[in-house]
């Protein structure tokens, strides 16, 4: 009969090294994220915790300079649960309707401060549970919210946090869940909310969609130096 604790280091030994060398480019990631930028500006604009959920419910298919250009009009007056509710659904679509699908985010809205002051006196809850319980409210805006609203540690994965993992080499890309959990595993905890900022900020400025391919930015050549061909990566 086979002893388990023999076999256990030979089924684990490549895994260990594929962590090894992940950790060794973490590392490397961090420094040159750091010192491009030390101070991370956040992209949305908003006033409170409500206005960054309802900013990150907009900005779905839509760039963060035109939701920003939007709500600005739009928070001064109207930025409590109990504002949107008294709106209705046809009064926020006409507020949105420069921001993308703005019927069906209308209607999230709505409904979403609706549930807020009934259930929550107007309070945004500060658990994944109840914040992605709210409509149209999914994993990657309640983890912003976790974020960037209460500040406790988590590792929003968006579309080019999605695909700059792929490009360096840690996560496989079979999803973004799958790349948050690989995030998460690699990175200290403590740098989770910083850090998730510096990489989308990098995604857009250097390690672009349409540019770098895996072979150009400092960070890709600093990852996979011999690296000639492009690298495709999945899409979220």
């Amino acid at each position: 009969m086979v002893n388990a604790k023999e076999t256990w280091p030979l089924f684990n030994a490549r895994p260990v090294r594929f962590q090894v060398n992940n950790k060794r480019k973490s590392k490397i990631i961090q420094k040159i994220l750091n010192k491009t930028y030390p101070k991370v500006p956040i992209p949305l604009n908003y006033k409170n915790t409500f206005t960054l959920l309802v900013s990150v419910l907009l900005s779905a298919q839509c760039t963060d300079v035109n939701v920003n250009n939007v709500t600005k009009e739009i928070y001064p007056k109207y930025n409590h649960p109990k504002h949107f509710v008294k709106l209705g659904r046809k009064k926020i679509e006409r507020l949105i309707k420069r921001i993308g699908i703005f019927r069906v985010k209308a209607k999230s809205i709505y409904y979403l401060s609706k549930t807020l002051m009934e259930k929550y006196n107007g309070k945004v809850p500060n658990n994944y549970s109840d914040l992605e319980e709210l409509p149209g409210v999914g994993h990657k805006t309640a983890s912003v919210v976790m974020s960037q609203g209460f500040g406790l540690p988590a590792f929003p994965v968006d579309t080019h946090i999605h695909r700059l993992a792929q490009r360096w080499g840690l996560t496989n890309g079979k999803n973004v869940i799958q790349t948050e959990k690989d995030l998460k595993n690699i990175f200290p905890k403590k740098n989770w909310n910083k850090l998730h900022l510096q990489i989308i900020w990098y995604g857009r400025e250097y390690c672009k969609a349409r540019d770098c391919f895996g072979i150009s930015c400092k960070i890709c050549k600093s990852c996979y130096p011999n690296r000639k061909k492009k690298f495709m990566t999945k899409k979220a």
